[in-house]
């Protein structure tokens, strides 16, 4: 067993207000790994499990499956049925939560100290004893339709998907985790059978454990809640390079207004540069009204209500987006300022003081986010999910204060492409035409 000892210090003013948080890396006899911190004062607990692979791992013809199979775990296991599981659960002031997306299957669950065993006996059942009903399956694939004919109808959910489509082609990116209408109406009970065979398996599974618990306890308490299930499943999907050329795609829309996706290559996760190129973003569009976008398309134009950009290092492409909605006869000069901006970035770069502002804030927020056993939680599966070890936390405000303005000036002429830039609109844009 593996102690680091992390302590996150905030100044405000004179006040020093110091948390320390003791992260203890557990193997259980089964072999399942977990990170654990024991906080007592409390006598409640968070548990966070993340298998890799998700959506991504819908067979041929499947698209959809993962997602609705991971809606139907709380919807009856054992001998319970789906109201049986949720009132036992209210019984118990306990939550547990079941969540698909493209890379994992995430499940949280939260309760109190004195209710764990009956807790853990309710999820280990939820996740070897699915029970499938047909009628479960029929509502709740009534309310995954439901969500994509509306999806259907949202500008926002329209550009995504076309811009996915375009991007990543026949990959799982390439389409909705939710599935089309066509697949899901499909789907019958021998496809979630698959899916959850496929998808929650041990040698994909990442554990976190904060609360009112012990490293010891935990380790039994994995063998009993995983210990059962599959070892491996199918290969997950290969990298997919983004492969969307520059230019323009409008989609016709009857609105109001005009909605924008647009994007280029991004950069993985791991890569030496990525702390400068968190910078760089926030200063051009992720840092709200302190950024550039924000600055030059809202308050100096009032062409937009908001305008972001985003870095997403996924599992297996990489990609830097943004997004703007403005009317249909500003659009175009919202977009024409947008790339302008783009290429001031890459070609100038940031000032000192750009620089120092953004420090400040990701610096001082850091430890903020550290508010509470469920947060811990979630931040401590997530960076073993991405290859991090325990006392990055420590050393994470470092590696922002030691990125200097050479180098986030180098990243963003290197990461930021207006040349390459490819927008998707929804609407009825005057003035803008789809390019070949």
């Amino acid at each position: 067993m593996l102690r680091f000892i992390i302590a996150l210090c905030l100044t405000i003013g004179a006040t020093t207000a110091r948390a320390e948080i003791d992260i203890q890396e557990v193997t259980s006899p089964g072999g399942i790994n977990a990170w654990v911190v024991e906080e007592p004062s409390i006598p409640f607990v968070a548990l966070e499990l993340r298998f890799r692979g998700g959506a991504s791992l819908d067979l041929p013809g499947k698209r959809g499956a993962t997602n609705l199979m991971t809606a139907l775990l709380e919807e009856g296991s054992g001998d319970m049925s789906a109201q049986e599981f949720q009132s036992t659960l209210e019984d118990l002031a306990a939550s547990i939560s079941f969540q698909a997306s493209d890379d994992v299957v995430s499940i949280s669950a939260r309760f109190l100290t004195e209710n764990k065993e009956e807790v853990i006996a309710l999820l280990r059942q939820a996740l070897l004893e699915p029970r499938f009903d047909q009628e479960a399956l029929d509502r709740v694939r009534a309310q995954v339709l439901s969500g994509i004919a509306s999806d259907a109808k949202n500008p926002n959910a329209i550009s995504s998907a076309v811009f996915n489509a375009a991007a990543y082609g026949d990959h799982p990116y390439g389409s909705s985790s939710d599935g089309t209408v066509e697949s899901v109406e499909a789907l019958t009970q021998q496809d979630m059978i698959d899916a959850h065979r496929n998808a929650l398996v041990r040698d994909r599974i990442y554990v976190s454990v904060v609360g009112d618990t012990t490293a010891e306890t935990v380790g039994a308490l994995l063998d009993d809640l995983l210990g059962d299930l599959p070892q491996d499943g199918p290969p997950l999907p290969d990298y997919v390079a983004y492969d969307l050329e520059p230019g323009i795609t409008v989609v016709d829309f009857d609105n109001p207004q005009s909605v924008a996706l647009f994007g280029h290559r991004g950069m993985k996760r791991d890569d030496d540069d990525f702390f400068a190129a968190v910078i760089v973003n926030r200063v051009l569009g992720a840092g709200g009204f302190e950024s550039r976008l924000m600055t030059e398309v809202r308050e100096k134009r009032g062409l937009t209500y908001g305008i972001r950009s985003f870095l997403i290092p996924r599992d297996h492409a990489e990609v830097m987006l943004g997004s703007v909605a403005s009317s249909n006869e500003t659009i175009a000069e919202a977009i024409e300022v947008t790339r302008n901006e783009w290429a001031l970035m890459a070609e100038e770069g940031m000032s000192a003081e750009e620089l120092a502002v953004a420090k400040t804030y990701m610096t001082g927020e850091y430890p903020l986010r550290f508010d509470g056993n469920a947060e811990i939680a979630k931040i401590m599966v997530g960076m073993q999910m991405v290859g991090l070890t325990p006392d990055y936390v420590t050393n994470r405000n470092d590696f922002v204060e030691a990125v200097t303005l050479e180098d986030v000036n180098r990243v963003a002429a290197e990461l930021l492409q207006p040349e390459n830039l490819h927008f998707v609109v929804v609407g009825k844009p005057v003035g803008l035409e789809s390019t070949p």
